[in-house]
């Protein structure tokens, strides 16, 4: 499956961003996002819902919570992409 269509990353998303995702065992970059294999997309998007529910995480670490935030609803857009593609 190709997805250069996902190839022009936006340059507010090419800035160093990153997620530390204990799933996936690595530091992700929010650009990556767009060439990730949907398996670990799915991993990353379960990852950071299950995160973001919990609303005592934000308390704990506002920083994580948000960042948490910004790679699920990129994973989210990218997937439906892909999907309508």
């Amino acid at each position: 499956m190709s997805h250069s269509n996902f190839n022009d990353i936006p340059p507010q998303e090419s800035r160093e961003k990153w997620f530390k995702s204990h799933l996936l065992a690595r530091e992700i970059e929010l650009k990556e996002l767009y060439e990730m294999p949907q398996q670990e997309l799915d991993l990353l998007m379960a990852e950071t819902a299950e995160l973001r529910s919990d609303l005592g995480n934000r308390d704990r670490n506002i920083g994580k919570y948000c960042t948490a935030g910004y790679f699920l609803e990129l994973a989210r857009i990218i997937d439906k992409r892909r999907i309508e593609s």
